[in-house]
């Protein structure tokens, strides 16, 4: 059993004594190693491991400290008899038994959210050699030190006593502070600070104004194509949706407004087929909206990453009436999982929303918060998005370059920036299928098939369109991937004309 015990796993993170330390925690609370044992000396312990006896000596003083272990002059380290105290003993035996039901978990559920469609991906993607998957970042990009520099700071003791406390439904006022002061104001914004609020990442956001504002007999407007993830939150609040079509300049105005309590936009890059909404047409949204008195929730999805032309405000910025409800993130420039997220509204719907997100989960973490007010502060987050501005309008030109080549005429340039192309492929293009024979090569893609309204697959009109995310793949490997996935799209149209 000792030989089992303690082997230090090989993909483990951390300092050998934390390892050591992490090891012998998990076997003493998994009743691994009985209380009252005696463990390996130091020495022994340290021949079986491969490492030095000053670290093993170390981790045990280390559970010494913490109370798992205790010392007996002469003798050795023991586990402690009390270390289990408080944990209730339990007649289950064993995990299998631990995990049966007798309940119908099916009957008992009203939502059952598993099977509202959404881009699935490999959660080893990373060791794909061509993954064009969006919203993914590079950690050749990442500010390593700038990002440490800040969390070094939030470990300090005035920082710890500040954030470690209960904030109940309030956010940390330094980052309200950048929010109001950089972020906003870079998108024409300015609101006054209790019209912010913090959410866990803008996917947080919609979820909150969803519960907010609908309910079975309430009616939202959304793009088709749009943000899956977006959808899917609405429908499990209502099934009243209005699918309003895209064209080139972003949602389409016309009659279909006029049913909607309230419409779901992505005007600054629309998700996912990634063209803007021109100023005009903003504002006749917002004339349409004020004539039919429904509510716009605003997506500002990569706003930051425009690097192919000029800048236009936000919709919030043009609003007058109040009516918009603006959600940004700051997950898309620093990272996917830092999940951090804001709201923008009138006092108002601020205060319910910030009294739901209390029964919630009260507030995002005020470390994380303070950390990135920090990050904003000091001019990280500014120069972040410069860099990586540069480093995708480069990737997106070689894009361009390549689909001019292998797929002239399926994708529209640019207009604005951001981290991904919206294909559409020949007419007898499956692109579910497609997206797993990439997959066997190497190359990671998504189908369009989820963006889209469920009807619109029962017609299959959609089966073409496929998106191409630059964000977490080089250069060079652009380049080497490109030609594979043209040569495959056109093996499998042979195949199906029966020229292949």
């Amino acid at each position: 059993m000792t030989d089992y015990l303690f082997q230090l796993p090989e993909d483990q993170s951390g300092t050998l004594q934390a390892q050591i330390q992490e090891m012998m925690v998990s076997a003493i609370l998994s009743r691994q190693l009985p209380a009252g044992c005696i463990l390996p000396s130091g020495r022994k312990l340290a021949e079986q491991l491969k490492v030095s006896r000053n670290t093993v000596v170390i981790a045990y003083l280390n559970l010494l400290d913490e109370g798992f272990i205790s010392s007996r002059e002469r003798s050795g380290f023991y586990v402690r008899e009390d270390v289990l105290d408080g944990y209730a003993k339990s007649k289950i035996s064993n995990r299998e038994e631990a995990i049966k039901s007798s309940i119908d978990w099916e009957s008992r559920l009203s939502i059952r959210a598993n099977n509202l469609p959404y881009i699935k991906r490999p959660k080893d993607w990373q060791n794909y050699p061509y993954p064009f998957l969006y919203g993914q970042y590079d950690k050749k990009l990442f500010p390593v030190a700038d990002w440490r520099e800040c969390c070094r700071e939030a470990s300090s003791l005035t920082a710890i006593y500040d954030w470690a406390s209960d904030h109940i439904d309030r956010d940390s006022p330094e980052l309200i502070e950048q929010i109001h002061e950089k972020l906003l104001p870079r998108r024409g914004i300015f609101v006054e600070p209790d019209e912010i609020m913090v959410t866990v990442g803008a996917q947080h956001a919609i979820y909150l104004v969803a519960n907010l504002l609908l309910d079975k007999d309430k009616t939202i407007g959304i793009e088709n194509p749009t943000y899956a993830d977006a959808r899917n939150t609405f429908l499990t609040k209502t099934k009243k949706m209005q699918y309003i079509d895209v064209d080139k300049n972003g949602l389409v105005i016309d009659e279909r407004l006029n049913t909607c309590d309230s419409i779901y936009v992505t005007p600054s890059h629309q998700y996912p087929t990634t063209v803007t909404m021109p100023k005009s047409r903003r504002l006749q949204l917002l004339q349409v909206a004020h004539d039919n008195d429904f509510i716009i929730i605003e997506d500002d999805y990569e706003s930051e990453l425009n690097y192919a032309g000029t800048p236009i405000p936000a919709l919030k910025s043009l609003d007058k009436d109040g009516r918009v409800i603006h959600i940004g993130s700051l997950s898309k420039t620093l990272a996917p999982g830092i999940r951090l997220g804001y709201i923008v509204a009138p006092k108002a719907f601020i205060s319910q929303a910030r009294a739901l997100r209390r029964l919630m989960l009260r507030h995002p973490p005020s470390n994380n918060q303070y950390i990135i007010g920090l990050f904003i502060k000091r001019g990280y987050h500014d120069a972040l998005i410069r860099k990586m501005s540069k480093t995708l309008h480069k990737r997106s030109q070689i894009m361009q370059e390549l689909l001019d080549k292998y797929f002239p005429d399926s994708s529209s340039k640019l207009a604005f920036g951001g981290s991904a192309y919206w294909i559409k492929g020949p007419k007898d293009l499956d692109s579910e299928a497609l997206v797993i024979k990439a997959k066997e090569l190497g190359i990671l893609i998504e189908s369009g098939n989820t963006f889209f309204a469920q009807k619109s697959h029962k017609k299959n009109t959609v089966k073409n369109y496929f998106r191409l995310g630059f964000s977490s793949i080089s250069s060079n490997q652009i380049r080497e991937a490109m030609p594979i996935l043209a040569s495959l799209i056109s093996t499998e149209l042979g195949k199906k004309s029966g020229m292949g």
